[in-house]
């Protein structure tokens, strides 16, 4: 069986996305749940118009195509797909505060603290973090209790403090103290890497996959995650506002150091092709039926926006 073609593939990821969001509208409904006393309507819109706002769905994209892998249970998947996607708007949310990236343009609309105020976007992102945990620990994500209280250890470690939190804080600091080249790397596969190469082990996790089969996961998912920062950085460097639905050049406004700025497009690119040969080999003893993941790590490397 041949590999789909690019386009093919961005068909799947958009349907992909489309299934993702339904379930997230499902799960941002006004109903209340056992526990909650209400759902703020105020909250609830600035919630929603963070996570329900379009975007490529990437992370759950890729937690549910490794599950698949392990012919995981779909329903099961989708719900901790969606339990990342949380935690993911919600790290959007808060990049995009004065206090940190200063951001206006999100996806092409306004970002939350501009559409809603500064004190509902931090409220915001709060209650998606806390849901995050909430969806996999329900009995509806029809796992066994020791997987899910797994996946409830493996995000919060990627998405805190020695993870993707983590990250951002080095990142912030980077703007007065620039990093060497290992900093740089190291503050991005935390930054960025750290919910990517999540979203491959979870996977994994999830279709009951053997330890050598998750580190390989995992291994994956650290190759396309530092490939999607450098790929990000590009953009940053090359791409218009128009193009990508944010603002651009922010970077090296800020003085961050970034490996695309220190060492030039035409490395960069070489790099990106090194990573998605990387991932490939990672993804050889499974055959065919990885070739949806071999063709998210050419995605990740070669998108324009």
């Amino acid at each position: 069986m041949e590999e789909a073609t690019m386009p093919a593939f961005e068909e799947l990821l958009a349907l992909t996305a489309g299934a993702v969001e339904d379930m997230l509208r499902r799960l941002l409904d006004e109903r209340f749940r056992e526990g909650e006393i209400l759902r703020p309507a105020h909250l609830l819109a600035a919630m929603r118009h963070g996570v329900l706002n379009g975007g490529k769905r990437l992370r759950p994209f890729l937690l549910l195509e490794s599950a698949a892998l392990f012919e995981a249970p779909g329903a099961a998947a989708m719900r901790v797909a969606a339990a990342l996607e949380c935690v993911h708007c919600y790290s959007l949310i808060h990049d995009d505060l004065p206090a940190m990236d200063d951001d206006d343009l999100r996806r092409g609309q306004p970002t939350v603290h501009r559409a809603f105020d500064e004190a509902t976007a931090i409220l915001a992102g709060d209650a998606l973090l806390t849901y995050a945990f909430d969806i996999i620990a329900d009995g509806e994500t029809e796992l066994p209790a020791p997987v899910r209280s797994e996946l409830v250890l493996r995000l919060a470690r990627a998405a805190g403090l020695g993870g993707m939190v983590g990250g951002q804080a080095l990142d912030l600091r980077a703007e007065k103290e620039p990093p060497d080249e290992a900093g740089i790397v190291q503050l991005q596969a935390m930054k960025t890497g750290a919910l990517i190469r999540f979203a491959c082990e979870a996977g994994a996790i999830v279709g009951g996959a053997s330890a050598p089969d998750r580190e390989r996961l995992s291994s994956f998912g650290a190759a396309i995650g530092l490939a999607f920062q450098l790929a990000d950085d590009l953009l940053d460097l090359t791409a218009t506002p128009e193009t990508v639905g944010k603002a651009t050049g922010k970077d090296r406004a800020a003085g961050k150091a970034t490996l695309a700025a220190l060492h030039g497009e035409a490395w960069a690119r070489r790099q990106l092709k090194g990573l998605v040969s990387q991932a490939e080999e990672l993804l050889e003893p499974y055959g065919e039926k990885a070739a949806v993941l071999r063709q998210a790590a050419r995605f990740v490397a070669e998108r324009t926006r």
